[in-house]
C-alpha cells in the first residue's frame, strides 16, 4: 500500500508538473496574443463555462473513482450504470444553454457579443464529461499513467491548435477568437478520451446486458455524486456570480466597463494563475491521497489515515512557504518573465501570503471526499462561498475598485482552510 501510494504520488507530481508547464505556456501565449482586454473578456466568461462543466459532470467521475477504489464491485457494470445518467444530464444542459445563452450574455455579463461563446460551450461539455468519467476509472484502479499521459497529450494538442489557428482567427475579431478558445476543447478532450480507451484491458468484452444500469450501483453513485455536485455547484455559482456582481455594482458606481474588464482580467488571468502555479504539487498529492484514504478509512485504519494526511500537509506547507517567499521578494520578475507585464504587482503582494493556506486546501478537501464526508464539505463550501459573495457585494460599494474582490478572496481562503481541518479532526 505504501509503495503504491508513493509511486502514484511521484507519477502524478511528474505528470502534473508537465501539464502545468504546458498550461502556463498556453496561458502565456494566449495572454500575449489576445492582450489584456481579450484576456479580461475570456476570464469574464470562464466562470460560466466552469459552472456548466460542474453541472454536466454531476459528480459522477468522483463517485466512479471512489466506488472502484473499494474493489468490491463489477467495474464494467458500474461504468455503464453511470454513463446513461451522464448522457441524459448533458443533453438537458445543452438545451438549457441554447435557450438561455442570450439572456446570460446580455443581462448578466452585460456583453451581448459573448452570446456565441456561450453557445460554443454546449458543444464542449459532453466531451469533457466523457473524458472525466474515463479518467476516473483509472483513478479508482490507481493506474496513474493513463491519466497523466492523456493530460499531457491533451495540453500539447491544445497548445498546437492555439499556435497554429489563433493568428488566423485574430483578424476576425476578439470575440471570434474567444469562441475558438472554447471550441478547441472538443478536440483536446476527444484526444484525451481516445488515449484513455487505449489503456483498457485488451480482453475486455462488452455485451448488451452491460448497458442495462444496475439500480444498486446507480443508487450508490448518486449518494456520492449529489452531495459532491452540490458542493462544486455552490462553488461554481459563487465563481459565476463574481464577475456579474462586480460588473453590475461598479458600473452603477460610475466605473468604466473597460476598467472593470481589464482589472478583473489582471486578477483572474495573471495574478491568481501565477499564485496557483505551485499547486500542481499539492493537487498531485491530493489525487494520490483519495483512493488510499478511501480504502484505509473504510477499513477503520485511522492511524494510517492520519499519517497520510500529515505527510501531505507538511509537503504542501513546505511548497507554500517557498512559493510565498519567492512571490513576495520577486513579484515583478515573475510577472515580466511569464506574462511580459508589470500589471498586478499590488494584488500579487497582498494575495501571496494568503495563498499559503490555499496550498493546504487540496489535500484537506480530498481527505473529506475520501472519508465519505461530501455533505460536510458541501456545507463548508456553502458557508464560505456565501461569505465571499456577500463580502464582494458589500466591499464593492465602498468604491475601492477591485480591492473588494481581493479582500473577499483572502477571507474565503482562510475560512475554507480552517473549517476543513476542523471537520477532519472531528472524525479522526
Amino acid at each position: 500500500m505504501k509503495e503504491n501510494f508513493i509511486k502514484s504520488t511521484i507519477i502524478l507530481i511528474i505528470g502534473a508538473f508537465l501539464t502545468k508547464i504546458l498550461g502556463m505556456i498556453i496561458k502565456i501565449y494566449m495572454a500575449r496574443i489576445i492582450g489584456t482586454t481579450g484576456l479580461g473578456l475570456y476570464m469574464l466568461i470562464l466562470p460560466t463555462f466552469m459552472l456548466l462543466i460542474t453541472l454536466s459532470q454531476f459528480g459522477l467521475p468522483l463517485a466512479l473513482s471512489k466506488l472502484i477504489s473499494e474493489n468490491n464491485k463489477n467495474n464494467k457494470k458500474l461504468f455503464f450504470s453511470i454513463l446513461p445518467i451522464a448522457i441524459i444530464i448533458n443533453l438537458t444542459i445543452i438545451i438549457i444553454i441554447i435557450i438561455l445563452a442570450p439572456t446570460i450574455a446580455t443581462n448578466l455579463l452585460k456583453n451581448k457579443d459573448l452570446t456565441n461563446s456561450i453557445y460554443a460551450m454546449s458543444l464542449v461539455i459532453p466531451f469533457t464529461t466523457i473524458s472525466s468519467i474515463c479518467r476516473s476509472y483509472f483513478f479508482g484502479k490507481q493506474r496513474m499513467i493513463p491519466h497523466v499521459l492523456s493530460n499531457i497529450l491533451e495540453q500539447l494538442l491544445r497548445l498546437l491548435l492555439i499556435i497554429k489557428i489563433i493568428p488566423l482567427i485574430i483578424p476576425y475579431g476578439i470575440y471570434k477568437t474567444i469562441e475558438f478558445l472554447i471550441i478547441l476543447n472538443v478536440f483536446s478532450e476527444s484526444l484525451s478520451t481516445i488515449v484513455l480507451l487505449l489503456f483498457l484491458p485488451k480482453n475486455l468484452k462488452i455485451n448488451k446486458k452491460d448497458f442495462l444500469p444496475s439500480k444498486v450501483y446507480l443508487k450508490e453513485s448518486l449518494q456520492i455524486s449529489i452531495p459532491s455536485t452540490t458542493s462544486h455547484f455552490i462553488g461554481s455559482i459563487g465563481y459565476f456570480l463574481e464577475p456579474v456582481i462586480i460588473t453590475n455594482i461598479l458600473l452603477k458606481l460610475g466605473y468604466q466597463n473597460t476598467f472593470i474588464t481589464q482589472e478583473y482580467g489582471i486578477i483572474s488571468g495573471y495574478v491568481i494563475p501565477l499564485l496557483l502555479l505551485p499547486s500542481f504539487f499539492t493537487l498531485a498529492i491530493s489525487q494520490a491521497l483519495l483512493p488510499t484514504i478511501s480504502k484505509e478509512y473504510a477499513k477503520g485504519h485511522k492511524k494510517t489515515v492520519k499519517k497520510k494526511i500529515i505527510q501531505a500537509l507538511l509537503i504542501s506547507l513546505l511548497i507554500g512557504i517557498i512559493s510565498t517567499f519567492l512571490f513576495l521578494t520577486k513579484p515583478l520578475f515573475f510577472l515580466k518573465t511569464i506574462y511580459h507585464t508589470t500589471e498586478g504587482k499590488k494584488y500579487l503582494l497582498v494575495l501571496a501570503p494568503i495563498c499559503l493556506f490555499e496550498y493546504l486546501q487540496a489535500p484537506l478537501s480530498s481527505t473529506l471526499e475520501a472519508m465519505g464526508k461530501s455533505k460536510q464539505l458541501m456545507f463548508i463550501i456553502f458557508i464560505t462561498t456565501l461569505t465571499r459573495t456577500i463580502l464582494t457585494i458589500f466591499l464593492s460599494l465602498f468604491k475601492i475598485g477591485l480591492w473588494g474582490l481581493i479582500i473577499s478572496i483572502s477571507i474565503n481562503i482562510i475560512l475554507m482552510t480552517y473549517f476543513e481541518q476542523k471537520e477532519i479532526k472531528k472524525y479522526l
